[in-house]
């Protein structure tokens, strides 16, 4: 029995998969979190208002998607 069992063989396919939905859904869910939080606090708890709020939700939007995103293989 313990010889069939061979190292690197098993298709990991939808473990990889998996993995890596749940590392897209983590990094984009924490984005949303983050304006989420963001927008209400500089609209109702300082004088920005709720212009502010929404500009520095769009502006934190923006970095994030370009800082986020998936990079092009490639390179190294």
């Amino acid at each position: 029995m313990a010889s069939d069992y061979h190292r690197g063989d098993m298709d990991i396919t939808e473990q990889a998969a998996t993995f890596h939905a749940v590392m897209g859904l983590t990094k984009w869910g924490s984005l949303a979190v983050a304006v989420a939080i963001l927008v209400p606090t500089l609209w109702f708890c300082t004088d920005a208002g709720f212009f502010g709020g929404a500009i520095s939700g769009a502006v934190l939007t923006v970095a994030g998607i370009l800082l986020l995103r998936e990079k092009k293989a490639g390179g190294h």
